[in-house]
């Protein structure tokens, strides 16, 4: 399997695509019911059908479903954005490309050395680099957010204008979050993020942005679960899950996890009791905790029912039922936000 924008992959599990697709439209939480059940194999007079082998194949089958819909709504999308586009040109009497460097180019100037330095002052933490040295590819990747923005802008007015219905349905799978590490919004938001993560996973820390983001846009319409999914070639990982939920025992759960991903050269034992020392928690409890493994069977259910539901590496997020693989942009998370934000008639105004 493809490693999509970033994705630390579980080693024991292959999806294989080839002979599956007929089978999705009946996947399902269990076994399909009300169906012709199809026998597949036979061992003596022991049948075995293809209901029983759905059910045991539906982790890689929820994974397949989702990468199939991904595939054909970003062909869907740009059948619909082309097709918009050429409409408003030839309305306007202008090429494609005049139009677009009028309609998103014009409307996206390079940004100013303000904006770059404010950028540059708000997230110096993570860039960790002399502004002087990054100032060229700042500008650049500015400039690009800008134009990818503008283009958002237009399609989404000549969507309007044309009032294009999309049909294509998302997959959806039912995720338990009974043995969630904590969670952040409220119980009744319109949205629910399910994110499977790991602690000493690059991926993972590098959509801790993307999350931030998102969360401070939507505010009160998102709610973030946190579901420990420690991958076995990162030796560090399960403790540091263990840890974060023994700083939950004492009130600080989301600043250790915080913690955890600002610096992931700190997740030995001795990384780990520096950081809840730093926290000011109760270390004698604190101690206590992880030598007990208070919380590990907590945390293997956690990754029992990500790999349930299909998850395979980390991180993979299931918003409102629909799984999105890997460390994505904000953009790809507001897209799905917005989607079911829309279908909710719930306004999608940025948080200020």
């Amino acid at each position: 399997m493809k490693m999509h924008k970033g994705f630390a992959k579980f080693p024991s599990v292959a999806i294989v695509a080839a002979g599956l697709t007929l089978a999705l439209a009946s996947v399902g939480r269990g076994a399909p019911k009300n169906r012709d059940d199809t026998v597949l194999a036979t061992i003596g007079s022991m049948k075995i059908t293809e209901a029983e082998v759905d059910a045991k194949a539906r982790p890689q089958l929820n994974q397949i479903k989702s990468q199939i819909y991904m595939a054909r709504k970003r062909a869907l999308d740009n059948l619909v954005d082309d097709y918009l586009i050429e409409q408003a040109a030839k309305k306007a009497g202008m090429t494609k490309e005049a139009y677009l460097k009028k309609e998103v180019d014009d409307n996206a100037p390079p940004p100013t050395e303000k904006e770059m330095k404010d950028f540059y002052d708000q997230n110096q933490a993570r860039i960790n680099q002399p502004y002087d040295k990054i100032k060229a590819p700042l500008e650049q990747y500015m400039r690009r957010q800008k134009l990818n923005a503008a283009r958002e802008e237009l399609l989404a007015k000549l969507r309007r204008e044309a009032n294009v219905k999309v049909m294509l349905k998302a997959p959806r799978v039912e995720v338990s979050t009974e043995y969630s590490a904590n969670s952040t919004g409220p119980s009744n938001a319109p949205v629910t993020i399910v994110e499977f993560s790991d602690y000493q996973c690059p991926f993972c820390r590098r959509a801790e942005s993307s999350v931030q983001e998102v969360l401070k846009k939507y505010g009160d319409k998102v709610r973030l679960v946190y579901m420990d999914y420690p991958l076995p070639m990162h030796q560090f990982a399960l403790k540091a899950a263990e840890a974060a939920r023994c700083a939950g025992d004492q009130g600080k759960y989301w600043q250790f996890h915080d913690a955890l991903f600002a610096d992931q050269s700190k997740l030995d034992d001795a990384g780990l009791k520096a950081t809840a020392a730093k926290l000011k928690l109760n270390s004698k409890k604190f101690d206590a905790c992880l030598a007990d493994n208070m919380h590990l069977d907590q945390i293997r259910k956690s990754q029992q029912e990500g790999t349930e539901v299909g998850v395979d590496g980390t991180p993979t997020f299931i918003i409102n039922g629909r799984m999105l693989s890997g460390a994505q942009p904000p953009s790809e998370m507001e897209s799905v936000i917005d989607e079911e934000l829309a279908q909710q008639n719930v306004k999608t105004a940025a948080v200020n």
